[in-house]
């Protein structure tokens, strides 16, 4: 049996676009997708957008600033 590996990324406010994760399980990629949405510079609107990507580059989780959670939508 397999597991499923994902990437976790981050953008920021000037565009720059930083992996923060590189294959890890999805434990470790919610883990790390909570904490950079919820840091300072998130807080702050420096961290505009938190994606997890699956091994296909599909995106299954998106937050953004100001917005909170946009995919997958809340119920």
């Amino acid at each position: 049996m397999s597991v499923e590996m994902f990437c976790v990324y981050q953008i920021l406010n000037d565009g720059f676009r930083e992996q923060v994760r590189q294959w890890v399980n999805a434990e470790e990629a919610v883990k790390a997708a909570t904490h950079y949405s919820t840091c300072v510079t998130a807080k702050m609107g420096i961290t505009t957008e938190v994606l997890i990507v699956d091994a296909g580059d599909c995106t299954v989780y998106h937050w953004r600033y100001g917005e909170g959670v946009v995919w997958p939508k809340p119920a």
